[in-house]
């Protein structure tokens, strides 16, 4: 089968080496398959898929050109100027913080009322609403309305809500309603569905209703910048705070980190010359 033109070029098919199969040799420089994956596994996540995908050979050129630098570097004593000296001192402390940042958000416990605090506090964005509803237009509200429907005052988009959401309590089907009279053409082809969403995505009328509103109950019209909504809840979800405590530990690590730093930084001596560096920034605001 030929190739689909500008297709990228599918990874080569390479097979796994024994780990201790010398898959590199740069004169009298081995490298073992166990070094490589090794060396790989140290490095940023963009630079793994790089490392281990397509690109593989390319990544190992690289690797090729940048150990026959250094080892010339080395034989030609760049190593001793104080310029590199500074910058491998700098590079090493670099790779040393990172590290230790990286294992205080591992190691760091993360107390339970803390994730309890964290849950309250962002309870909104657990809650997701799965609805649909029948949107009467009013005039001059800021979408434009179905061609060919007259412009509705105020009144008589309310008395036009009214009547359909009568027309629902006395069974009528909310899928054929919203496909016939709902002036949000969009979601009133798929029946009114509005698929699901969380607090922020929909204006706050809406929103505040929705929320409120018992599954599977048609709502009193609800004003919006719109019109007149006629809202009926699918489905209402809460996630526990046992689903998400593994997402808010996750959340809550770096800042309790950067506090694990700052304390590391009040227990030091640190004198700063302010004349040469400058004053001090003012502190922020407390960590919310």
């Amino acid at each position: 089968m030929p190739a689909v033109p500008g297709a990228p070029p599918a990874a080569p098919k390479v097979a796994p080496a024994e780990p201790n199969k010398v898959v590199l040799t740069i004169g009298t420089y081995k490298m073992t398959a166990a070094q490589f994956e090794s060396l790989v596994d140290a490095l940023p996540p963009q630079y793994q898929s790089f490392a281990r995908g397509a690109q593989k050979r390319q990544f190992v050129e690289s690797l090729v050109q940048l150990k026959l630098l250094s080892t010339e570097a080395e034989k030609r004593g760049l190593e001793k100027q104080q310029k590199v000296q500074d910058q491998l001192m700098f590079q090493r402390e670099n790779l040393l913080a990172q590290a230790m940042f990286e294992s205080i958000q591992e190691t760091i416990k993360v107390d339970a009322a803390a994730v309890k605090a964290y849950y309250d506090a962002h309870l909104n964005e657990y809650e997701s609403v799965k609805g649909r509803h029948i949107l009467i237009r009013v005039k001059g509200a800021p979408m434009p309305g179905p061609e060919g429907k007259p412009e509705l005052t105020e009144e008589q988009a309310l008395a036009k809500a009214q009547d359909i959401r009568k027309k629902l309590a006395a069974g009528g089907d909310f899928a054929a309603l919203a496909k016939a009279e709902s002036d949000d053409t969009g979601s009133g082809a798929q029946g009114g569905d509005l698929g699901e969403f969380r607090r922020g995505m929909m204006v706050p009328p809406f929103e505040d209703a929705a929320f409120k509103q018992k599954v599977g109950e048609v709502g009193e019209p609800v004003k919006s910048p719109f019109g007149f909504h006629i809202i009926k809840v699918d489905e209402h979800k809460s996630k526990s705070i046992d689903e998400v405590r593994a997402d808010i530990e996750k959340t809550m690590r770096p800042d309790m980190a950067r506090k694990e730093v700052d304390a590391l930084r009040q227990k030091a001596t640190v004198t700063v010359d302010d004349a040469f560096f400058g004053p001090a920034a003012p502190a922020g605001p407390p960590a919310q």
